[in-house]
């Protein structure tokens, strides 16, 4: 019952963790994959299990900044060692975990101008990307990561395109990493899939369209994230791509107390990717619900002529990247403070 049911429903579950013991624990259930970023990356330091990596790497003279990408790189790798069997027995269709590259690059105050950015992208994929196995490269879908797409696919990259809430976003991704794939020697191995977030666009919904009926609002996220998934269908069947290209569906913890915590994962159960948060997956668990297919099945066509006329994907994708690049770069800043006061912490107890 839950998870598995879910499972069973041909949707893969992916955990939004690379924490080891939320990967062991979700991997046993029926996990085939993850995903990492700094938020992530600074709960686990705050555990204390990367003391000795940390302060191994003090001694070698690292700076905070490598400190935080060295962890990154260490508790990816270990994550990808446990689905590693997962991604040799679909012979690289499923079992990766996500690497997220330096969202600093996205920061507004930081950030290099544009063709310095799609350049550092280009290059840190490589450096993080190549050689790495089961292992998904994050790029977000801003204007200079969506420009960054071809040339990493082209170079053998397997990519993840996160931050993803309009079909502008996913299309203009989408044709980038088909055109990179077309480059390759060889199609075999190639890997794209694109995140879409889901609950945040409810969030959006609810503050910026509140005249959305109470048919129609609170389901904004999960028709958004359904119609992309059938053009993605639709756009993949016919190339000659050995591994499927998938849609991810993130951002699917409930945002609303009064939501239950399967509200996204029952809806869009039946296909592609889910990657959930521990807190969602042990929440689903508790259910004990059975799970059916629900991906494809859209509400009445009165509630999508409604949402389609309420709702504005222009300003819908212009406010929710606007908040998603900086949800994007501060918890990196958030990690490289942690990793300052770990420093000095761990240098009082020599």
């Amino acid at each position: 019952m839950s998870l598995p049911s879910l499972i069973a429903t041909g949707t893969k579950l992916w955990l939004d963790s690379v924490a080891p013991a939320e990967v062991k624990k979700n991997f046993a259930i029926g996990a085939t994959g993850a995903t990492s970023n700094p938020i992530i990356i600074s709960d686990i330091i705050q555990t204390g299990q990367c003391d000795a990596l940390i302060q191994q790497l003090i001694a070698e003279g690292f700076s905070d900044e490598a400190i935080a990408w060295q962890v990154t790189d260490r508790l990816v790798s270990d994550a990808q060692q446990v689905f590693r069997p997962v991604w040799e027995r679909t012979r690289g269709n499923d079992g990766y975990v996500s690497f997220e590259l330096d969202p600093l690059l996205e920061d507004r105050q930081l950030a290099p101008p544009h063709a310095e950015r799609v350049r550092r992208y280009i290059e840190l994929g490589k450096h993080w990307g190549l050689g790495r196995g089961n292992r998904l490269i994050k790029v977000p879908a801003t204007a200079a990561g969506l420009e960054a797409l071809e040339e990493l696919a082209a170079a053998g990259i397997n990519l993840n395109v996160t931050l993803i809430f309009s079909e502008r976003q996913y299309q203009i991704a989408r044709d980038a990493c088909w055109r990179g794939a077309q480059r390759r020697g060889s199609l075999d191995q190639f890997k794209s899939v694109y995140s879409i977030f889901v609950s945040r666009v409810d969030v959006y919904t609810e503050k910026h369209v509140p005249q959305l009926s109470p048919a129609a609002q609170g389901l904004v996220g999960i028709v958004n994230a359904q119609r992309l998934w059938r053009r993605n269908q639709e756009f993949w069947k016919n190339k000659p791509t050995p591994l499927q290209q998938e849609i991810i569906f993130a951002s699917t913890g409930t945002k609303k107390p009064t939501d239950p915590a399967d509200k996204y994962v029952a809806a869009l159960a039946g296909s592609d990717i889910q990657t959930n948060p521990p807190a969602t997956n042990a929440a689903v668990e508790q259910m004990q619900k059975q799970y059916t297919r629900t991906v494809d099945r859209l509400p009445p066509p009165e509630v999508l002529a409604e949402m389609d006329r309420l709702v504005d994907p222009v300003r819908l994708e212009t406010t929710l990247m606007d908040e998603g690049t900086a949800k994007f770069a501060e918890p990196h800043k958030a990690l490289l403070t942690l990793l300052a006061a770990k420093r000095a912490a761990l240098a009082n107890t020599r």
